[in-house]
């Protein structure tokens, strides 16, 4: 069993009660461990704890354990996987060609053999690994970007490099610890960026990028060791798969904010490899393809390096950092699929993010949420004039759904972990998301205006190139956005 790092740290703002989540991570081919509610060198107890489940390194899910006064024993714990994933533990053995025993205390020693296919197909990809360029925006967190470069400098990938782009730092502290990294890891690569925002450091980090697939992460992700070759395996499925999506974990739940926003819905986007493009594999969200947060989330995010420099990189008029907020990432997913390539949602991709620890940053972060959608839906009508028919058939849904305050995340599982959460601050976030969808339009087009200021500053960052005359799925036409029978020729 490994412990994910965390602090059982009791949070009581406003004399609400809540007691930390304990998170862990159990290997089912291994004998199964008890789970209590007390950590060493700890000075409270869990009440509940969130174990990811994992078969031959594969994620099967995360199940959640209240223990009580007393640990709950190896079979306890057997029997509630085993009631929550027992079917997909099930395909899992079978997929690879084993005997779907039940699970017991001693886990699936059967399951335990040198090479399972999951793992031989790993293996295939890494013979012939792709060489990646990981690309990590900061900007004056020199504490984050330590950890994070830790976690990358573990990858059990043969290929890489790691390109941290210091966005218009204030003091030397992130050079310095990256320059540290670098003597110790040449595959560490330090670039300065002064245009302020994300956008900007992500384009930047693509302009230097040299390998055939860049991936993305930010500073306050750690990446699972298993993270780029199973970015790079998703890629492998397909020739005409432009961008890979990850699952994204927390890596602490320590407050009453970073648990509300898992049961929000978080960054995961479940536990099932999806593919998306306009033919064959096609959502059935009645957004699709406009639901570009269905795709993923841009803090665990790759692309084939030519089809990003195709698109011409991230726009900065989505920067977290614009008065937009956000929605860089959903319209690179949004032109991946628009210009016919596929994307793919890959759960075994996985990294653990520190979500907001207070009220007041998760408030902020659902008004971003909200303006930066429509920021996105905007900028792509504009970018693709000829879709704007076919998005105003599926305008009444949109709309309901905004007046709701409610945008559905195609996940699979619900989590419980903040029922104690207060109403009324449940109802304040709900109006902070929708304030954000109704500011969103102003909100962009001042974003445009505030990246032509950028511009004329610091002149343009050309990271783009011309598009091919055909993509591969073939030119795309705005009927193919709305035939939801549509399939792959």
């Amino acid at each position: 069993m490994h412990t994910v790092p965390t602090e059982p740290v009791r949070t009581t703002p406003n004399n609400e009660t809540f007691q930390p989540v304990r998170l862990l991570e159990v290997e089912l081919t291994q004998a199964l461990p008890a789970i209590s509610g007390c950590v060493e060198h700890a000075t409270e107890r869990y009440e509940r704890a969130l174990a990811l489940i994992r078969l031959h390194t594969q994620p099967l899910g995360v199940v959640e354990f209240k223990p009580g006064a007393e640990a709950l024993c190896p079979a306890e714990v057997a029997e509630r996987i085993w009631a929550a994933l027992g079917e997909r533990i099930r395909e899992h053995l079978l997929a690879d060609g084993l005997p779907a025993t039940r699970l017991t205390a001693e886990g699936l020693p059967g399951a335990a053999v040198a090479q399972p296919h999951c793992l031989e197909e790993r293996a295939r990809v890494l013979s012939d690994a792709p060489f990646v360029s990981v690309v990590v925006p900061t900007h004056d967190r020199p504490e984050h970007i330590q950890t994070c470069l830790a976690a990358l400098a573990a990858l059990e990938y043969p290929r890489y490099e790691v390109i941290v782009v210091d966005n218009a730092p204030s003091t030397p502290a992130t050079a310095q610890i990256v320059q540290q990294a670098a003597a110790e890891a040449p595959r560490v690569r330090y670039v300065r960026e002064d245009r302020p925002g994300a956008s900007w450091a992500r384009n930047r980090g693509l302009l230097e990028a040299r390998g055939t697939i860049v991936a993305f992460t930010d500073d306050d992700v750690q990446v699972d060791r298993h993270w780029l070759a199973e970015l790079a395996k998703a890629f492998a499925s397909g020739e005409d798969v432009g961008c890979v999506t990850g699952n994204v974990l927390p890596s602490k739940l320590a407050t009453p904010a970073q648990a509300w926003f898992e049961e929000r819905g978080g960054f995961s986007r479940g536990f099932t490899r999806n593919a998306y493009d306009l033919r064959g594999h096609r959502s059935d969200h009645p957004l699709y393809p406009y639901s570009a947060m269905i795709f993923g989330s841009g803090n665990n995010m790759a692309f084939r390096t030519s089809v990003l420099r195709e698109i011409a990189g991230f726009d900065p008029a989505l920067d977290p950092a614009s008065p937009s907020r956000g929605g860089e990432d959903l319209a690179a997913f949004f032109e991946v699929i628009v210009r016919g390539y596929e994307l793919v949602y890959e759960p075994a991709a996985l990294v653990r993010h520190l979500h907001r620890s207070d009220f007041a940053g998760l408030e902020r972060q659902m008004y971003a949420w909200g303006t930066g959608f429509i920021g996105y839906l905007l900028r792509s009508l504009m970018a693709h004039p000829a879709l704007i028919p076919g998005f105003a058939l599926k305008l009444p849904y949109g709309l309901s759904v905004v007046l709701k305050g409610k945008i559905p995340y195609g996940r699979e599982h619900v989590r419980t972990l903040a029922e104690s959460y207060p109403t009324a601050r449940t109802q304040a976030l709900w109006q902070a998301e929708r304030s954000g969808y109704i500011h969103g339009a102003l909100r962009y087009l001042q974003s445009v205006m505030h990246v032509r200021r950028v511009t004329r500053r610091f002149g343009p960052l050309p990271v783009g190139r011309a598009a091919p005359a055909s993509p591969p799925g073939g030119p795309v036409v705005a009927h193919e956005l709305a035939a939801p029978g549509a399939q792959r020729e």
